[in-house]
C-alpha cells in the first residue's frame, strides 16, 4: 500500500506540476480531474497508469494518431435520467450522440490498431460498443436539433394542419390588407408586427370601420393597430395546434428519454472514459514538452537517475533560453543514503527537490525527463522536511516544527521508505542540533531506508565517511571565481567555503582572520581540507575533459594522415605502373631500332622477319589469355571511363566558353593614345618595336632591322616614351 503525505507533495510543488499538465486538458471534467491527481495507492495502477501515457506519447510519433477525444459534459443530463418522469431536451439529446459517436470512434480505432497501443486499448476493453442510442435518437431528432415531423404520425398530421393554417392567415391577411387600403384606412406604412402578428396600420378614424381585435397603438395616437377578424379566427385554430404540437413532442421526447434511461450507467462510462482519455493525453503532452520518457522500474532496491532535469526548472528555463543544468544519483543497497554538502547556493536544495518530484510524478503516472537507461523503484513512502516551516498559526518555532516532523518520520521510516531533508539539524544549537541530527540519521540507516539529506555539519559528513551504506556528496564549485557548475560530485564531502566566499564578498581578511582563531584549529583545518580536495577534484576534472579533448583531435588526426597515406599509396601504385608501362614500351622500341639499322646494313628481309616474330612472340607469351566475354567487360569499362572523362572535359569546355562569354560582355578596356617614342607590338604579336611616325591611323614602327607600316587600332603598348 503506498502512501504519501500531503506535506511532500507540497514541499516538492507537486501541484505546479499539475497545474501545467490541467493546461493542456480539452474538456472541462478533465482539467479539473488531473489538477486532482495524487500517488497512487497500488503499485500495479502506478503501473498501468505509466505504460497508458507512454502508449499515448507513442502516438505522437507515429501515422496511427488517436482520434480526437473532445466532448461536452453530460453531468446534468445524467443527474436528470435518474429522476422518472423527467424528459431531455433535444440539445441534450444531441450531446448524448456526440459522446456515444466519440466513444465509439476512439473503441473502433483502438480495437483496429490494438497491436500498437495494447494496454490503452484492454483499458478500453470493459466499455460497452453499441449504436442503438445514437440510432434512436437520430429517427427523433434532426441534425439542427428539431423534433422530426416522422417521430409519430399524430405530430406529422398537426405539423401539416399547421402549414395550411398558416397559409389561410396570409391569404386572409393579404385580403383584408388590400380591401381597406382602397378604401383608404389604412396609413401609409399599411402594416406592422406586434407580438410576432402581423396587423393592420388604421388611421385612428376609421379604426370602427375595421372589423378586429386591437392590439395596440402609436405613441402619436395617429395610428391603431388590428389584427383582421378572419385572420384572428384562423390564429385561435393555430394557437391550439400549436399547443397540441407541443404536448406531442413532449410526449415524444419523454418516451425517448424512457429508452435512454436505462442506459444512462453506460453513458456515465462514456463520460468518465472521456475525462481518464483525457488527463492519460495531456500527461503525453507533458512528457513531450520536457522531454520525458517510462524508465526502467525494477523490483530490485535501485534508484538510479541518470541526467534527470527538474521539470519546472526546465520548462522556466526553456522559455527565458537558459541552460537546465541535468543531475545524474544513484541509490542501491551497499549505497542507501546520500548526504549532500556545500556552500548555498550551489544547488543542493533542486538536487534534493529533483529527486523528490521525479518519484512522485512517476508514482501518480506521470513520465520523468531522465536518460533512458535509468532505473527506478517504487517507494511506499516519500517523506520530506524542506524549507522552513517556522508556523505562525500553531506557535511553533522551526526547531520545534522540525522534531515534530522527525517524530513523524521516526513512526513511518522503514526500508520501502524515501526520505528527503534539507538543511539537516539546522533551527538549534549546532552542537546539539547537529548531535541530535546524527542520531536520527543512525536511526534511519539502521532501518535500511533510502533518502538523501543537505547539510553543513561536519559530525554528518564525518558519519557518512564511516557508515559503509552511507555516502558523501558535493555540488561542485568553480575553485577561482566558487561560481556553481551545478553538477553532484559523489564520493566526497563538500566545504562549505565559508570564509572564501567571505573573502569574494569583500569582508576584510583581518576580520576574517580573527573568526578563524575562534573555532577550534580541527574544525577549521577539516574545512579547508575538504575545501582543497574539491579544488583539486575540480581541476582533476578539468584536466581530464582536456585530456579527452586532445585525445579526440590526435585521433581525428590519425585518421587524416591514414586517409593521406592511402591515397599517396595509390598514386605510387599507379606511377609504378605507367614507368613499368614506360619502360617496357622504351625496351621494344630499343629493339625494333637495333633489327631495323640491321636491315639496314644487311638487307636481309628473312632474317628481319624472323626477329620481329621472335620479338612478338615473347612480348605475347607474357599477355594473358581473355575470353571474349572479359574482352566485351573491358571494352565496357574503357568505354565508361572514356565516357567520364569525356564528361569532365565537356564540363571544363563549357566553363571555359562561359568565362570567355563573360569576358566578352565586359566593356573593352580603353585603348591608350600612342605616341612617337612608345614601344609597341602587333596584336597577338611577339616582336616589340618603336613608333618613328604617326599619319592618319598609320604609324610606322621600327623594329631594328626592318619598319613597316601598320594600323594604330592593331598596336598595342608595351612601354610609354619616357
Amino acid at each position: 500500500m503506498i502512501n504519501i503525505h500531503k506535506k511532500t507533495l507540497q514541499d516538492l510543488e507537486f501541484a505546479a506540476v499539475l497545474e501545467q499538465v490541467s493546461e493542456l486538458c480539452i474538456t472541462a471534467l478533465g482539467h479539473e480531474m488531473s489538477l486532482n491527481l495524487t500517488p497512487y495507492k497500488n503499485k500495479d495502477q502506478v503501473v498501468l497508469a505509466l505504460g497508458l501515457t507512454n502508449e499515448y506519447l507513442s502516438s505522437f510519433y507515429n501515422e496511427n494518431r488517436i482520434p480526437n477525444h473532445g466532448f461536452e459534459p453530460i453531468t446534468k443530463e445524467l443527474q436528470l435520467l435518474k429522476i422518472e418522469n423527467t424528459y431531455l431536451e433535444t440539445h441534450a439529446l444531441k450531446k448524448i450522440v456526440s459522446i456515444s459517436l466519440t466513444t465509439n470512434d476512439i473503441l473502433r480505432f483502438l480495437k483496429k490498431f490494438h497491436e500498437y497501443y495494447p494496454k490503452l486499448n484492454d483499458y478500453a476493453s470493459n466499455i460497452e460498443l453499441t449504436k442503438v442510442i445514437i440510432e434512436e435518437i437520430d429517427n427523433v431528432v434532426d441534425r439542427f436539433g428539431d423534433v422530426k415531423d416522422s417521430a409519430s404520425p399524430h405530430l406529422n398530421d398537426l405539423r401539416q394542419q399547421i402549414n395550411k393554417l398558416k397559409g389561410k392567415i396570409n391569404q386572409s391577411f393579404t385580403s383584408a390588407l388590400n380591401t381597406y387600403h382602397n378604401l383608404e384606412y389604412l396609413d401609409d406604412i399599411r402594416e406592422s408586427v406586434v407580438d410576432n402578428k402581423r396587423v393592420l396600420a388604421v388611421r385612428a378614424m376609421y379604426r370602427r370601420k375595421v372589423k378586429g381585435a386591437i392590439m395596440g397603438g402609436s405613441k402619436t395616437g395617429s395610428i391603431v393597430y388590428i389584427e383582421p377578424e378572419t385572420t384572428l379566427q384562423h390564429t385561435r385554430e393555430l394557437n391550439n395546434l400549436e399547443y397540441e404540437e407541443n404536448e406531442e413532442v413532449i410526449r415524444i421526447l419523454k418516451q425517448l428519454t424512457d429508452f435512454i434511461r436505462p442506459h444512462r450507467v453506460l453513458l456515465a462510462s462514456y463520460q468518465d472514459y472521456l475525462t481518464e482519455l483525457d488527463v492519460i493525453s495531456a500527461k503525453a503532452k507533458y512528457a513531450k514538452s520536457i522531454n520525458a520518457i517510462l524508465p526502467e522500474i525494477t523490483e530490485n532496491r535501485i534508484l538510479h537517475l541518470r541526467d534527470a532535469y527538474h521539470p519546472l526548472l526546465f520548462l522556466s528555463n526553456k522559455k527565458k533560453k537558459e541552460k537546465t543544468y541535468p543531475q545524474s544519483i544513484e541509490l542501491k543497497e551497499n549505497n542507501r543514503i546520500i548526504v549532500i554538502s556545500g556552500p548555498n547556493a550551489g544547488g543542493k536544495s533542486i538536487t534534493l527537490k529533483t529527486v523528490g518530484l521525479l518519484q512522485v510524478m512517476l508514482q501518480s503516472g506521470l513520465l520523468i525527463p531522465v536518460h533512458e537507461r535509468s532505473e527506478v523503484f517504487l517507494f511506499d513512502r516519500v517523506i520530506s522536511d524542506i524549507g522552513d516551516n517556522q508556523s505562525i498559526e500553531n506557535h511553533l518555532s522551526t526547531y520545534s516544527y522540525r522534531l515534530k516532523q522527525m517524530n513523524y518520520f521516526l513512526k513511518k521510516c522503514n526500508k520501502n521508505t524515501l526520505f528527503l531533508i534539507d538543511e539537516f539539524g539546522t533551527g538549534s544549537d549546532p552542537e546539539l542540533g547537529g548531535a541530535l541530527a546524527e542520531t536520527f540519521l543512525e536511526e534511519f540507516y539502521n532501518r535500511e531506508a533510502f533518502g538523501i539529506i543537505t547539510t553543513h555539519y561536519a559530525n554528518l559528513k564525518m558519519l557518512a565517511t564511516e557508515l559503509p551504506d552511507m555516502q558523501n556528496a558535493n555540488m561542485m564549485f568553480d575553485e577561482k571565481t566558487l561560481e556553481p557548475i551545478f553538477k553532484l560530485a559523489l564520493g566526497q564531502a563538500g566545504s562549505s567555503f565559508t570564509f572564501e566566499v567571505a573573502q569574494k564578498n569583500g569582508i576584510p581578511y583581518s576580520l576574517i582572520n580573527r573568526a578563524k582563531k575562534k573555532i577550534e584549529r580541527g574544525k577549521v583545518r577539516f574545512d579547508q581540507t575538504i575545501a582543497k580536495l574539491q579544488k583539486e577534484r575540480s581541476k582533476l576534472e578539468k584536466t581530464e575533459q582536456s585530456l579527452k579533448l586532445n585525445e579526440r583531435k590526435k585521433l581525428d588526426e590519425a585518421e587524416k594522415l591514414e586517409e593521406i597515406n592511402l591515397k599517396i599509396q595509390k598514386k605510387l601504385e599507379s606511377y609504378q605502373e605507367l614507368y613499368d608501362s614506360n619502360q617496357r614500351l622504351i625496351y621494344l622500341g630499343q629493339k625494333v631500332n637495333d633489327l631495323a639499322e640491321n636491315y639496314f646494313n644487311n638487307k636481309q628481309k628473312r632474317e628481319l622477319m624472323n626477329e620481329l616474330f621472335k620479338l612478338v612472340q615473347i612480348e605475347n607469351s607474357k599477355r594473358k589469355k581473355v575470353s571474349a566475354k572479359q574482352q566485351k567487360v573491358e571494352k565496357v569499362k574503357a568505354q565508361k571511363v572514356k565516357q567520364e572523362a569525356e564528361k569532365k572535359v565537356n564540363v571544363i569546355r563549357k566553363k571555359k566558353k562561359e568565362a570567355k562569354k563573360k569576358e566578352a560582355l565586359k566593356p573593352p578596356k580603353p585603348k591608350p593614345t600612342l605616341k612617337v617614342g612608345d614601344r609597341v607590338r602587333l596584336e597577338d604579336g611577339r616582336a616589340v618595336g618603336s613608333i618613328d611616325k604617326i599619319e592618319k591611323n598609320k604609324a610606322i614602327v621600327n623594329y631594328g632591322l626592318f619598319t613597316t607600316n601598320v594600323s594604330i587600332e592593331q598596336l598595342e603598348l608595351v612601354e610609354s616614351k619616357k
